[in-house]
C-alpha cells in the first residue's frame, strides 16, 4: 500500500514537473517572439524551401521515378525547373540573412548559447529530407561503399568496374576514380549499401544520418574550444555551425567532411582538456574518414609536452629534457594513431591505398584554388603574344605551390609549439595553407579551418570578413553541383551578396532601403565584450 507520505512527495515531483513544463514552453514561445526567434523561423523557412526546390533543381537523380509517381517531375524541366531553381536560391538567402540576423544578436549578448543550440536541429531538419544539394559526391560515396561490399577493392578500381543504378548517378568525372577516403567512409557506404541495397533515395537518407554525429561532436566541442582559446562560445557556435556553408553543403550536400572535422574539432578539445591519448583516438578516427583530420596530429603533440612540463613542474620534478618528452610523447601519439588507423583498416579490409588516390583531386579545376588562379593568370595575361595551354601551365604552378605548401606546413609546426594556444593556432594556419595552395579547392573544404577558427576571440571586423567570405562560397556554385565560378555575372551577383551580408552584420540596413538611416548597432568592436550568456 502506498503511505500518504510518498503520494504526496508524488504530488509535489507533479507539480514540480508541470512548473518545469511551463517554464519550458513559456521559454520558447519568449524566443520565438525575440528578434533572434524571428531569425530562427527565417532560417527554417529558407531550409525548407531548399528542401523542396531541391526535388527539381538540386543534384537530382538522372531518372527518378518517385517524382513521377508523385507528380512532380514536371519541377525538372522548362517553367518547373525555372521555378524550383529560385525556390532555392530565395531559400538560400533567407537562411544567410536569418544567420547573419541571429549573428547581430549573439554579438549584442540577446540570445544564449543554449538558444543557439536548438537552432541547430531546426534548421537541420528539413535538410535532412532534401536531394544532395550542391554537389553529387553522395552518390560517389554510395557507389564506392557498394564497391566495397561487392567484394571489390575500392582503393584499386573506381565505381565503373560495378554497373548498376549507383553507378548511373557519379559524376563522369569520378566514375573512373579510386576512393580517395578512409577506411572509416568505406565502412559507412558498405553498410548503408548493404542494408539498402541500389536504393537511391534510402542510401542518401542513411548517408545523412551518418553525418550527423559530426554535426552533435561540434555543437559540443566549439562551446569548450572557444572557452579553453578565450573566445566566445556562442560566437563560435553561430559562425562554424549555424553557418549556411556549413548546414547546405554538409548536411544538404551529404558531404563526409560533417563527420571529419566534427572528429578533428572534438579530438583537439579533449587534448587541451589534458585527455591526449583520447583527443589522439578522435583525431585518428578523423583520420580514417578523410586524410586532413590528420593536420591536427602533430601539433597535439606540442600540446601534450606542454602538460607534461606543466605537471612536472606542478609537482615539483624537474621536467624531462625536450628531445626526450618529445620521444615519449610523440611515440605515444604514433602508437595510438597506428593501433586506432590498424584496426579500422582491418574491419574494412582494405589497406592504405586510398592516400594515393588523394591525387585524384587533381581533376577538379576551378580558380578557389591558388594553383588554378594563377595558372589562369599566366594564360590569360600572356595570351596577346604567347599561346599557352592551361594544363602545361597548371602542372608548374601547382607544383610551385605544393613546394611552397610543404615548407609552410613544416615552418607553422615549429614555429606554433610555445603554449596549447599557439599550437591550435598552427591547425587554422595550416588548414588555410592547404585549402589555398592545394591543387584543388571546393567551398565546403573551408569548413575545415573555419571551426578551428571559431574558437578564438575575434574582433567583429574579422567576423564582418568570415561572414562576407562564407556567403559568397555558398553561392558560387550552382544547386546542381555545377561551378558558377565561370559566369561574370554569376560572381558578380554573389560578390554584392556577400557585402551585403557583411555589413549587415553590424548594420541593420546597409542598402539604406527604408525611410529613416540605418544605424549601427552600438557594440564594442571585440566579441570578448559581449557578454556571455549559456
Amino acid at each position: 500500500m502506498t503511505s500518504p507520505l510518498s503520494a504526496a512527495d508524488r504530488q509535489i515531483g507533479d507539480s514540480h514537473d508541470r512548473a518545469k513544463d511551463a517554464g519550458r514552453l513559456r521559454a520558447v514561445a519568449g524566443f520565438a517572439r525575440s528578434e533572434a526567434g524571428h531569425a530562427a523561423i527565417l532560417g527554417l523557412v529558407g531550409a525548407s524551401m531548399i528542401t523542396f526546390g531541391g526535388f527539381g533543381s538540386g543534384s537530382v537523380r538522372r531518372e527518378d521515378p518517385l517524382l513521377e509517381a508523385l507528380h512532380l517531375s514536371w519541377l525538372r524541366f522548362g517553367h518547373g525547373l525555372i521555378l524550383s531553381t529560385i525556390l532555392v536560391w530565395v531559400g538560400v538567402l533567407l537562411m544567410i540573412a536569418a544567420w547573419v540576423r541571429l549573428g547581430r544578436c549573439t554579438l549584442r549578448g540577446t540570445t544564449t548559447l543554449h538558444e543557439l543550440r536548438w537552432v541547430v536541429p531546426a534548421w537541420t531538419a528539413p535538410l535532412l529530407l532534401s536531394v544532395p544539394m550542391f554537389s553529387r559526391d553522395a552518390y560517389s560515396y554510395l557507389a564506392q561503399g557498394a564497391l566495397l561490399r561487392d567484394g571489390f577493392d575500392p582503393y584499386a578500381v573506381g565505381p565503373v568496374v560495378n554497373p548498376g543504378i549507383l553507378l548511373d548517378n557519379v559524376s563522369n568525372v569520378w566514375t573512373t576514380t579510386t576512393a580517395p577516403y578512409g577506411p572509416v567512409s568505406l565502412l559507412l557506404g558498405q553498410g548503408i549499401t548493404s542494408i539498402t541495397g541500389d536504393n537511391v533515395i534510402a542510401g542518401t537518407m542513411m548517408l545523412r544520418l551518418t553525418m550527423l554525429p559530426g554535426l552533435a561532436l561540434m555543437v559540443w566541442a566549439l562551446p569548450r574550444l572557444a572557452r579553453q582559446l578565450g573566445g566566445n562560445p556562442a560566437i563560435a557556435l553561430w559562425l562554424a555551425v549555424l553557418n549556411p556553408l556549413v548546414l547546405i553543403h554538409l548536411i544538404g550536400g551529404v558531404h563526409n567532411e560533417l563527420l571529419m572535422v566534427g572528429l578533428m574539432v572534438a579530438g583537439v578539445t579533449l587534448a587541451l582538456d589534458r585527455k591526449h591519448a583520447a583527443g589522439i583516438a578522435i583525431v585518428t578516427l578523423g583520420v580514417a574518414v578523410k586524410a586532413m583530420a590528420g593536420i591536427a596530429l602533430p601539433f597535439i603533440v606540442w600540446i601534450w609536452m606542454y602538460h607534461e612540463r606543466e605537471k612536472a613542474k606542478a609537482e615539483g620534478r624537474e621536467p624531462a629534457a625536450p628531445f626526450a618528452l618529445f620521444a615519449r610523447t610523440a611515440g605515444a601519439g604514433f602508437a595510438i594513431f597506428a593501433a586506432v588507423f590498424a584496426i579500422c583498416s582491418a574491419v574494412a579490409g582494405v589497406g592504405i591505398g586510398w592516400l594515393t588516390a588523394l591525387q585524384g583531386s587533381a581533376k577538379i579545376i576551378n580558380w578557389l584554388s591558388l594553383p588554378t588562379m594563377l595558372a589562369h593568370f599566366v594564360t590569360v595575361g600572356t595570351s596577346p603574344f604567347a599561346d599557352l595551354r592551361l594544363a602545361p601551365v597548371l602542372e608548374v604552378t601547382r607544383m610551385l605551390c605544393a613546394i611552397a605548401l610543404v615548407a609552410i606546413l613544416l615552418t607553422v609546426w615549429w614555429r606554433f609549439r610555445t603554449t596549447p594556444k599557439q599550437a591550435v593556432l598552427g591547425i587554422l594556419v595550416a588548414l588555410v595553407a592547404i585549402v589555398v595552395l592545394s591543387p584543388a579547392a571546393l567551398p565546403w573544404y573551408y569548413s575545415w579551418p573555419l571551426a578551428i577558427a571559431a574558437g578564438f576571440a575575434m574582433s567583429t571586423t574579422t567576423l564582418m570578413i568570415l561572414v562576407g567570405l562564407s556567403t559568397w562560397l555558398m553561392l558560387v556554385f550552382q544547386p546542381d553541383g555545377s561551378i558558377g565560378l565561370y559566369t561574370f555575372v554569376h560572381v558578380l551577383l554573389a560578390t554584392f551578396a556577400a557585402v551585403v551580408a557583411a555589413k549587415s552584420l553590424v548594420t541593420v540596413d546597409p542598402l539604406r532601403l527604408r525611410s529613416a538611416p540605418a544605424v549601427a548597432d552600438a557594440w564594442d568592436t571585440h566579441q570578448g565584450a559581449a557578454p556571455v550568456r549559456d
